[in-house]
């Protein structure tokens, strides 16, 4: 992505205490870089599509490159109970359950032997509806070690529904999963990436372990299980060079996050105060660069050495706003944390 420049003035935050410094090492052996997909071979919808030789080219790089591709729960449960991955952890997932990813993705994915989650909407799925993928196909796939991820029911914008709306919508969705299945999921991915407090505490006072989001990033960056990175990759985005960059990039461990909450209600301030804590020691911080999706690259202050603070210049437009904020890091990879915002009014 290639965003136009503009100037910010940055709000001052004061910050005395500064972390101890951790070894590149450790942080590559305490986060893991997701990617996600929607369509395969699908070329007349590009933005979620990947073209099939992209795609082929990907599962080479991960074969014959220096990385290890888990699945998304050994992921998630040596990420919270502090034991070590290996550098340069993969986890693939793939949203919505379209055709696609049973006829396409799972013979290549099978093929080289990489594990991978569907996140499926059981909405589409119980109607039937064209390009979705049947309860067979999805059970054969369960069958054969594929984890199943809830969706929801009808892929719904849950930051404006209602609480009965959204509990009903991940408890029914359980349900058929468990007369389907045999199971109900443990893993959740927020449709169109949005999310909000109410939605993560939500998320999980039912019982998951963790919930992901669409917004770039590597897991490991904030201790947050509800609302995880993922990195989307389409036709645009989905070249081997990025997607090396992709694979190989670092977490940027952070506090403090301002606003803490990613929902931009009536009533929020608009533009919000933009801002984040560096919990560990990093030398050259001050190269840091950010960027919102609709603005482009923004001007940015460093305080005290660890506390970087970002104003827009413009309110955020409706719908979704993605913060993308990058550091060069040790051995040519890239530190990289990211944010979603969703303004619906």
């Amino acid at each position: 992505m290639t965003p136009m420049k503009s100037i910010f003035r940055i709000l001052a935050f004061a910050v005395a205490l500064w972390p101890v410094m951790a070894p590149a090492r450790a942080a590559a052996a305490s986060s893991a870089v997701v990617i996600m997909y929607h369509r395969f071979g699908e070329g007349t919808l590009p933005s979620t599509n990947i073209r099939l030789e992209q795609f082929e080219a990907q599962i080479r790089e991960l074969k014959s490159g220096p990385y290890t591709v888990l699945p998304l729960p050994e992921i998630v449960e040596a990420l919270k109970s502090g034991r070590p991955l290996p550098e340069r952890t993969v986890g693939i997932s793939i949203d919505d359950a379209y055709l696609s990813a049973y006829t396409q993705a799972w013979p290549r994915l099978r093929e080289a032997g990489l594990p991978f989650t569907v996140f499926v909407a059981t909405g589409p799925v119980d109607m039937g509806l064209k390009n979705y993928m049947t309860w067979d196909q999805i059970r054969e796939m369960a069958a054969a070690g594929v984890t199943i991820g809830n969706h929801s029911v009808t892929h719904l914008h849950m930051p404006t529904a209602s609480a009965a709306r959204n509990i009903g919508e991940v408890d029914d969705a359980a349900r058929r999963f468990e007369e389907e299945l045999g199971a109900k999921p443990t893993l959740f991915s927020y449709p169109y990436g949005e999310a909000s407090a109410s939605v993560e505490a939500l998320i999980r006072k039912k019982g998951f372990t963790a919930a992901f989001g669409q917004h770039s990033g590597v897991i490991g960056g904030d201790g947050n299980f509800f609302y995880l990175p993922r990195f989307a990759l389409n036709e645009t985005y989905g070249e081997i060079g990025r997607f090396r960059l992709l694979a190989n990039a670092l977490p940027l461990s952070v506090a403090d996050m301002t606003p803490a909450d990613p929902f931009i209600g009536k009533d929020a301030a608009n533009p919000p105060a933009i801002g984040f804590t560096v919990t560990e020691k990093i030398a050259n911080l001050d190269r840091i660069t950010c960027f919102l999706s609709y603005e482009g690259a923004v001007a940015v202050e460093v305080l005290a050495g660890m506390r970087v603070e970002i104003r827009a210049k413009t309110p955020f437009p409706t719908g979704r706003t993605r913060l993308n904020c990058t550091l060069p890091g040790p051995g040519g990879r890239w530190r990289w944390f990211g944010r979603q915002f969703y303004k619906p009014f």
